[in-house]
């Protein structure tokens, strides 16, 4: 077999390797600049990886600079992980796990404790560590089922604002306002520039409103396009897809509902990567009218330094747990934890549960107890008493969610 080589890309092989990872994608290659020059905004020199077969640029991966709010509050410095490819042409040589290897590598020498990612296909990333660490439900509303209960909250107003000011805008307001939940990550520059490039100024249908409160702070934002069947009003269907909401408090997200619903002419709202706890239904008069087509696997989460991230969250009232943790993938993160109200520290007492590194990504936010994953033969229980105490340690005031698709 051909050695495969991995290394830091130059600013000059960036290109190639966006253009790499849009055809691993199956997506149409387009040779027009001005979405390159948006996109490479969020290539960072020294976070771009590639892979090669022959001095032949066969396979990529990128990290972004970002940070993830974990239970407690604390926000860690994390790499939010995308632009991951390998040519058609090239897969199950090794690329892949060559690309993963350096750049997890290259995270811990940082000293960034986390990583995440939105996985394409979820059999491939358990295997580097990553486990899933939060859900999304996809909810839609019929405009005949639209009205809003009179004891909702209400209050404030929302405007429509055009891309050059929701560029200006939504960077400062979305680090505001986002906190508060386990899962929340931050938006960097390059996010936002390209998330921002589908507007209708730029010729795209993307549409913005924010809210503001009833002394005029802004406090939510929603990134909304209408999709119409036809032409001929009363024909076919215009619905909302909502793809970006956000508000501070419920007040701000009920009246971005509110006004969303409301929009002449549409016959539905539909809108993905929605909180698992969102009270939508009890917002509504009839909340038979909102209904969830469908539960996502939203952020997936990798513990690069296992002893830095599992000090750094909080922790629920219960007696101490000793876990084992087994990460064949960065050994150094190997070994036994003792986990307990006061935080976690690396010890060499016998282990009470036992796990893979995947496992904790998917227990580290509280999506999901440690007893459902024993029951699922994940969690190994070498002391039956020590289950009950990680469900309760683990547990999070909140279902974690992230909401922010890169």
């Amino acid at each position: 077999m051909t050695d495969v080589d991995v290394r830091p890309l130059a600013e000059s092989e960036y290109r190639p390797s966006f253009d790499l990872f849009l055809a691993s994608l199956h997506e149409p290659q387009r040779t027009g600049d001005e979405r390159w020059q948006r996109s490479s905004t969020r290539y960072e020199p020294g976070r771009v990886f590639g892979a090669f077969l022959d001095g032949e640029l066969a396979g990529t991966a990128l990290s972004m600079t970002s940070a993830l709010e974990v239970p407690g509050g604390a926000v860690l410095p994390a790499a939010a992980v995308t632009g991951v490819g390998v040519r058609a042409d090239r897969t199950r040589r090794g690329l892949l796990r060559g690309l993963m290897r350096a750049q997890l590598t290259e995270l811990r020498e940082r000293g960034e404790p986390l990583a995440v990612l939105h996985a394409s296909e979820t059999r491939i990333y358990p295997r580097f560590g990553y486990g899933l660490g939060t859900r999304s439900q996809r909810v839609q509303v019929a405009r005949t089922h639209a009205e809003l209960r009179p004891d909702a909250p209400i209050g404030g107003q929302v405007r429509l604002v055009d891309g050059p000011a929701a560029e200006k805008l939504l960077p400062e307001l979305y680090s505001r306002i986002a906190a508060g939940r386990p899962g929340l990550i931050a938006r960097g520059e390059g996010w936002w520039t390209t998330r921002l490039a589908g507007t209708v100024e730029n010729g795209g249908a993307l549409r913005v409103a924010v809210r503001s409160d009833d002394s005029g702070t802004d406090d939510g934002f929603a990134l909304w396009e209408p999709s119409k069947t036809d032409h001929h009003f009363g024909d076919g269907s215009i619905r909302i897809l909502v793809s970006d909401m956000h508000g501070a408090d419920d007040a701000a997200t009920a009246s971005l509902w509110r006004f969303l619903l409301g929009l002449d002419l549409a016959t539905s709202v539909i809108a993905v990567d929605r909180p698992l706890d969102e009270p939508l239904p009890w917002w509504l008069a009839d909340r038979r009218g909102c209904g969830v087509d469908r539960v996502d696997d939203d952020l997936w989460v990798r513990l690069v330094d296992v002893p830095a991230a599992l000090a750094a969250r909080s922790y629920g009232a219960a007696e101490p747990v000793v876990v084992e943790v087994r990460d064949p993938f960065l050994p150094q993160n190997s070994g036994r934890y003792r986990i307990g109200p006061g935080g976690a520290e690396p010890v060499a007492d016998a282990p009470q549960l036992g796990l893979d590194v995947d496992v904790l990504g998917s227990l580290y936010l509280g999506d999901v107890r440690p007893s459902t994953l024993a029951a699922a033969n994940r969690v190994e229980v070498h002391e039956p008493s020590a289950l009950a105490a990680a469900d309760r340690l683990f547990a999070a005031a909140r279902p974690p969610w992230c909401g922010t698709q890169f």
